[in-house]
């Protein structure tokens, strides 16, 4: 089995040494590890992988060679997980049932009663309709049922009714390559090019040759510099939550702008922008770049795109306090309003099909403070978005 894992690996295209594979082998006969499925796992991607860039590559191999290898492992000492005792809690209310829990209130109102039961609660609570919980009718916890709650430490959405979710959640960045689907959505962004001529005379000018030689009388080579794409664009992307069912095909435009564009920057985000971005989602918490920075580093010339489904809270939009994952000072309406007054060609790709734009309130938002710039991440949408991108401001 070792061995076709080292096989896969490489199909993969991951640079896995027989070396590396005799040092995972070695360190498994000097019981480095408990004898658990998860503590193989870190062994081996610490000793196989080299480059974070294949982490991605290195789980998906991982989960398909050695599918089902729990079940093969078990021991006669049984220990139920945690997780499933909390999702033996899960609550499921007929409509009646829903229909008559009341919501709690405002934004304000449910975060100070949040504060107050963080302060009051002593112990761990199933059930119920007050205390931090699984199951219940509580405005906050996990497992339950609340017409507008606050979700805390639930593996993901069940009702979709959650005005605030805290986790700690793991985001994998885009891989730069994966090939297009299409070679239609690299044409569309070929619609923002403009080339110019920089650098050294390193190409052959053939005109300037040829008109050369025949005035002079004798071969006059003429050189010239090569033509490189002066476009500048900064890419922010969308990472995580609702945007996991469209990871393929953001990868497929990532590839491509990175193809396409030499003057590219890219950073990622997570709902909405804040005080902070990043470039390694498994560093986001340790190493982000203020946003501040960004704004003041790259220049009024470069071209503003984000990527994402502006499927959020509301809250996440117009308060302080309201991002998914720390408590952020100024609202992300503020944000937004200073990078798009700071880059003037700006616009949104939403991947999600535009006649389901409606139905959700932080879409409508987040168009209007675009300016009614959001474009659905189609071939026609992205050629109206390049359209976008090359008026004059």
């Amino acid at each position: 089995m070792f061995f076709s894992f080292l096989d896969a690996l490489r199909q993969a295209g991951i640079p896995a040494s027989l070396k590396e594979h005799l040092v995972l082998l070695d360190a498994l006969q000097r019981d480095v590890i408990e004898q658990r499925p998860e503590e193989f796992y870190y062994l081996a991607r610490a000793t196989l992988v080299k480059d974070e860039a294949m982490l991605d590559r290195f789980d998906q191999v991982f989960a398909k060679v050695f599918k089902g290898i729990e079940s093969d492992l078990s021991t006669s000492t049984a220990e139920i997980p945690e997780e499933w005792l909390r999702k033996v809690a899960e609550l499921y209310l007929t409509p009646e049932q829903m229909a008559e829990i009341e919501k709690l209130g405002s934004w304000e109102e449910i975060m100070e009663t949040l504060k107050k039961r963080l302060e009051e609660q002593q112990g761990r609570h199933q059930g119920g309709n007050k205390w931090i919980g699984t199951g219940g009718t509580s405005p906050f916890g996990a497992y339950g049922y609340n017409p507008e709650g606050i979700r805390i430490g639930q593996a993901e959405g069940r009702h979709g009714r959650a005005i605030k979710v805290w986790d700690k959640r793991e985001f994998k960045n885009l891989d730069t390559t994966r090939e297009l689907g299409t070679r239609n959505i690299k044409v569309a962004l070929r619609r923002l090019r403009r080339f110019a001529r920089q650098g050294a005379a390193t190409e052959l000018d053939i005109d300037g040759t040829i008109d050369g030689t025949a005035r002079q009388g004798w071969l006059d080579i003429h050189m010239r510099p090569e033509r490189h794409n002066a476009v500048k664009l900064l890419l922010f992307l969308d990472i995580g939550g609702s945007m996991d069912p469209h990871i393929r095909l953001c990868e497929e435009l990532f590839s491509a702008a990175t193809t396409e564009f030499k003057h590219l920057e890219f950073f990622y985000f997570h709902n909405c922008v804040y005080e902070g971005v990043w470039k390694d989602n498994a560093r986001r918490f340790t190493e982000r770049t203020p946003t501040w920075e960004v704004l003041h580093k790259y220049g009024h010339d470069y071209k503003l795109v984000f990527v994402g489904d502006a499927a959020m809270s509301p809250y996440e939009i117009t308060h302080p306090g309201g991002s998914v994952e720390h408590f952020n000072e100024e609202a992300g309406a503020v944000w937004m309003q200073r990078m798009t007054d700071v880059y003037p060609a700006a616009v949104w790709l939403n991947p999600t099909p535009e006649q389901h734009w409606g139905y959700s309130q932080s879409t409508r938002m987040m168009r209007e403070l675009m300016r009614d710039r959001m474009y659905p991440l189609t071939l026609e949408g992205l050629d109206n978005a390049m359209k976008e991108l090359t008026r004059k401001y």
